[in-house]
């Protein structure tokens, strides 16, 4: 009819909003540090660990303190994995909540490729890893492989991507955000050994206290810090790993801004949830993060025969097949189905080989890889030492794929932009986006 505008199915990774790439660049920023720093520790403990003075680093992750009358005198390396982290899952919960109610995922049409990605970047390695690691014993670890670890992808989209699309870094980042709340999820439900009920609901008393202020936007540490503490105490005792009070208390965080008193319009100033994470995500991705992979990485490799020794156990080869196979086959036929069933097409200028080479790097499974590997098999046990190094082999491996794949693309977009900047013919853009 005239004067109606065609339908338009919208385009698989479409740039999004200028407001949300500006925060998504923003973030990159940031991980990109976080994501040196997380490499740095992991290396130190590596190195320290097939040292001479390896001993020493063994008593140094040993040393215990806290108070014991409230069954928190643990040692170093617990302290980093259930408290430090749990930062690091508050913050990853912050993002989650602000993704879903004010960031581009509020959109279903927009939702629907990651959270599809995410899922297919889970089942697929899953089943991969069960299908290689076999026994009963092993297959408690199914769900090493799933996770994405956003700092070390981050960091090295930063490092070799620089001119590929801000779709791609959108993508990537939102597929970790989906990650993040199903390794939650799974943590929550498959790693609880024994509940104990009554901590359990006792948590739920200063949680909401701490759910109270935030709704009232009180910022004040000393009110909201032994609320905070409070709640990852009682749920640390629960039996639940303590990192899911991390996202419980994220969760209660308001994203959108309150209204002027007299019901006038929003108040000036980033809502609490941006506040919040403004505020914690450098302890996160400077502190807590790279604390926990200098604790958690640090595995006598025992050289090249040791390392193939390791490698070749059905749950490290499980493990490197689910990290470098399992996630980009998964995420790759799970975003080809959401394509193939809305009819929407790649946005211009985009090919199936930057979503390959993004998949590829979604296998780099570090943090969360390493938590689960400790919960599943238990921490310094023989096969927790050799999930430690499929993870990281497994994570090394994906992280070099993927660079020579997506450094070749950013070449290509480098000649793009070229041409773009210089202000070449506008007809000859077109086919430099067909050698693509």
């Amino acid at each position: 009819m005239p004067g109606t505008t065609p339908h338009r199915t919208p385009g698989l990774l479409s740039k999004g909003t200028w407001p949300e790439a500006r925060r998504i660049a923003d973030i990159l920023r940031k991980e990109t540090v976080g994501g040196i720093l997380l490499l740095a520790g992991a290396v130190a403990a590596l190195a320290w660990a097939n040292s001479p003075w390896a001993q020493a680093y063994a008593d140094l992750r040993a040393i215990r303190i806290g108070p014991a009358a409230l069954h928190l005198d643990l040692d170093l390396a617990t302290w980093a994995a259930d408290g430090l982290l749990a930062i690091f899952f508050f913050v990853a919960g912050l993002e989650l909540k602000r993704e879903f109610v004010a960031g581009d995922l509020r959109d279903v049409r927009r939702a629907a490729v990651p959270v599809a990605a995410a899922l297919g970047g889970v089942i697929v390695p899953a089943l991969l890893y069960l299908a290689v690691a076999g026994g009963a014993g092993a297959a408690r670890g199914w769900a090493i492989p799933t996770a994405t670890d956003i700092a070390f992808a981050l960091a090295v989209l930063a490092v070799i991507g620089r001119f590929l699309p801000t779709a791609l870094r959108t993508f990537l980042l939102t597929l970790a955000v989906v990650d993040d709340l199903i390794a939650i999820v799974i943590i929550a439900v498959f790693y609880t050994a024994q509940l104990s009920v009554l901590p359990l609901l006792g948590a739920l008393v200063p949680l909401a206290a701490f759910a109270v202020l935030v709704q009232r936007r009180v910022r004040s540490w000393w009110l909201l810090l032994p609320l905070a503490f409070a709640t990852w105490a009682l749920v640390h005792a629960s039996g639940v790993h303590a990192t899911v009070a991390g996202v419980a208390l994220a969760l209660t965080v308001p994203v959108l801004r309150g209204k002027r008193a007299g019901g006038g319009g929003p108040e000036a100033g980033p809502g609490l949830a941006e506040h919040f994470e403004h505020r914690f995500r450098p302890i996160s991705a400077g502190v807590a993060v790279p604390v926990f992979a200098f604790f958690a990485a640090g595995v006598g490799i025992g050289g090249l025969d040791g390392l193939a020794e390791a490698l070749t156990d059905p749950v490290a080869l499980g493990i490197v097949i689910g990290l470098l196979a399992g996630k980009p086959i998964g995420i790759l036929t799970a975003t080809w189905l959401v394509s193939r069933f809305t009819r929407a097409s790649l946005d211009e200028g985009l090919a199936w080989i930057d979503v390959a080479g993004l998949s590829i790097l979604a296998g780099i499974g570090f943090t969360v890889s390493l938590l689960i590997g400790e919960l599943a098999f238990g921490a310094g046990s023989d096969t927790d030492v050799r999930v430690k190094i499929a993870v990281l082999a497994g994570s090394l491996a994906a992280a070099v794929v993927a660079t020579v794949i997506l450094r070749l693309r950013a070449r290509v977009y480098l000649r793009i932009h070229q041409a773009e900047t210089l202000d070449l013919d506008h007809d000859d853009i077109p086919d430099l986006y067909q050698a693509t």
